[in-house]
């Protein structure tokens, strides 16, 4: 998933639609009459959460924490509440669900950390599929190989040679995958031990971070395409078209601090 960036607000109050009492904006509950308060806008999951913006989270403590705030918001409990409080219920249980999908899945866990420290998306750059540089030289040779492989399809070629070769081409790329995986760990544990550091550290940090997960972002689309080749599907040529649209699924496999 991608989000655009974020405009955090600086630490306010809520008010109380029960009792006008003001509430800081990570309370979920009115602190003078217990009452839920409206969402109004957030904006931060982590803070929602009451966990600081690390990328190495504690899934057990997540869910932990998912489910206690699940049950404190479900709107069952507030069936006979005035209509502000139904409504805050079912708001805060949507934003709860949303912010769990997210903070659960490292990319979009990472995706969010740059909309909140206000960098924009890891997807691709204005003008469609641009390369990104450090992968020039893969996509290159790539394209060379997918062409003789779809001219040998073409021409009758043996399936197991042209299925051979399609692996061979396919190996490099998922040792690219695996190289960015490991960098993108490297740089999550370093942001989340730079608490003492300087905004410049933080913002180099989150700058080299956004680079590495769209790079990522675009070798998958590398290793999709030579998936449909496989299937014998014949697709654009990577690099020469827009990339493949990201998986929706959040569950499904990105690269990125898991814990």
């Amino acid at each position: 998933m991608t989000l655009d960036p974020i405009p955090v607000r600086a630490a306010s109050m809520l008010e109380c639609r029960n009792c006008g009492a003001g509430a800081p904006v990570d309370e979920h509950f009115c602190q003078q009459c217990s009452r839920i308060l409206a969402l109004g806008r957030h904006g931060d999951y982590f803070s929602f959460f009451g966990l600081p913006r690390r990328l190495g989270l504690d899934l057990e403590d997540l869910e932990r924490r998912f489910r206690d705030l699940s049950r404190k918001f479900h709107p069952d409990y507030f069936y006979n509440a005035p209509p502000a409080e139904r409504l805050a219920s079912l708001e805060r249980s949507s934003y709860l669900n949303d912010a769990y999908r997210t903070l659960r899945n490292p990319a979009a866990r990472i995706e969010h950390l740059l909309a909140v420290e206000g960098l924009p998306p890891a997807t691709a750059d204005q003008g469609g599929a641009k390369v990104p540089p450090a992968l020039l030289e893969e996509v290159f040779a790539l394209n060379e190989e997918l062409d003789e492989i779809r001219e040998l399809r073409e021409s009758g070629g043996d399936e197991v040679t042209i299925r051979t070769r399609l692996e061979a081409a396919r190996r490099p790329i998922e040792g690219k995958r695996d190289e960015h995986g490991r960098r993108i760990q490297e740089l999550g544990s370093r942001w989340d031990s730079q608490a003492a550091a300087s905004s410049d550290e933080h913002r180099a940090t989150l700058k080299a971070l956004r680079e590495q997960l769209l790079e990522s972002k675009y070798i998958d689309n590398l290793l999709a395409t030579i998936a449909r080749e496989t299937a014998g599907s014949g697709p654009p040529t990577p690099g020469s078209g827009q990339p493949e649209a990201e998986s929706q699924d959040p569950e499904a496999r990105s690269p990125g601090p898991k814990a």
